[in-house]
């Protein structure tokens, strides 16, 4: 895995996984975790993102988010270059651990998604009438 996840546990039985006390993350094929990040104050979901063990650790040791950069292909700092510092709150763990759960303080203008929007889930999806879906913006963008 990487130096600094040493108290990351192996997989245990089911029972150790969904009612222990231990971290054992069920990281996919590709390595990460999938990680959902909300506002800890309003509950707003600001973006969804990935963590190999390397960005789990270091969001753990530091308590910042850190998360794997799927395009990039390496670990990302969130607000490294940008000063939207994401302060974890709280973080938490599925049943299955294959899950997380970031509620995090956002630094600089508060910003969390590349637009330059506060979330990355700024538009709606609607039905119409005749059963398609088409997008609509929320009010404030």
């Amino acid at each position: 895995m990487c130096e600094r996840c040493d108290f990351i546990a192996a997989r245990g039985s089911k029972a150790d996984v969904e009612e222990g006390d231990r971290l054992m993350p069920a990281f996919d094929a590709n390595g990460l975790l999938t990680c959902v990040t909300t506002d800890a104050a309003t509950g707003e979901v600001l973006m969804v993102a990935h963590m190999n063990a390397e960005a789990l650790a270091r969001t753990v040791e530091t308590g910042e988010a850190w998360y794997w950069s799927r395009s990039r292909a390496s670990l990302w700092h969130k607000g490294d270059t940008s000063g939207q510092i994401q302060s974890v709150v709280e973080m938490r763990i599925d049943c299955d651990q294959d899950a997380i759960v970031l509620k995090v303080e956002v630094g600089g203008d508060g910003g969390c998604c590349h637009t330059g929007r506060r979330s990355c889930f700024y538009r709606r999806v609607i039905t119409e009438p005749d059963g398609r879906g088409r997008l609509a913006f929320d009010a404030t963008e």
